[in-house]
């Protein structure tokens, strides 16, 4: 949650906004920051590392917007509902779980007890589906291995 709030403040975005405006408020942001806009090093370095911060937001933002998941859909439900769950870790209400398939996902938000209860099911695929995969905010970290 705390990513996901400090992204949303580095470009000034609610919880509401959608595709097109964080890709205005991305651009309008990197035009004021682009690090070839300063000739003095100190300010064309500072510049850069504000670039960076800008980059990483505007992607994660985009990677859990619901336009975005609505563009997925098939693909995720394909993964949720027949790839198994290899392992999961969980760190600060982040879920992280890897699938089958290669694919991995973080959920965000999800509380101890429903962890726990995760936990307690040894990954139950079942109360995955049922109580986090549609219940918390998600993005797709990695996708699936293509093999050659």
């Amino acid at each position: 949650m705390k990513k996901i709030l400090e992204s949303r403040r580095a470009l000034g975005a609610t919880a509401k906004s959608d595709l097109a405006e964080l890709s205005r408020l991305y651009k309008t942001l990197m035009k004021q920051h682009h690090p070839d806009r300063f000739t003095d090093e100190t300010e064309r370095t500072q510049a850069e590392e504000t670039s960076k911060h800008l980059i990483e937001a505007y992607h994660f933002l985009v990677s859990i917007n619901d336009e975005t998941h609505a563009k997925n859909t098939e693909e995720y439900e394909r993964t949720t509902n027949t790839a198994p769950i290899t392992d999961w870790q969980y760190k600060a209400q982040v879920l992280t779980v890897n699938f089958g398939d290669g694919t991995v996902y973080e959920y965000f938000g999800v509380p101890a007890n429903v962890y726990n209860k995760f936990l307690n099911t040894n990954g139950n695929p079942r109360f995955a589906r049922r109580h986090i995969f549609l219940s918390f905010t998600r993005r797709r970290v990695s996708g699936p291995k293509v093999e050659a």
